[in-house]
């Protein structure tokens, strides 16, 4: 049996600002890495069964 899911502790101050900042402003994935993440998810998808 899974154990239950704790609690998200909440930012305060410094930590908060950086959060808030980077999630404003995300790092933009390059060329290659959005190909890498396409072909991944087209491997998994071609493998996937999943039961009806």
């Amino acid at each position: 049996m899974a154990r239950p899911i704790k609690e998200t502790p909440t930012l305060y101050g410094a930590d908060a600002r950086r959060f808030e900042q980077m999630i404003a402003n995300p790092k933009p994935l390059s060329k290659e890495v959005c190909e890498r993440m396409i072909r991944n998810y087209e491997a998994i998808k071609a493998i996937a069964t999943f039961p009806v």
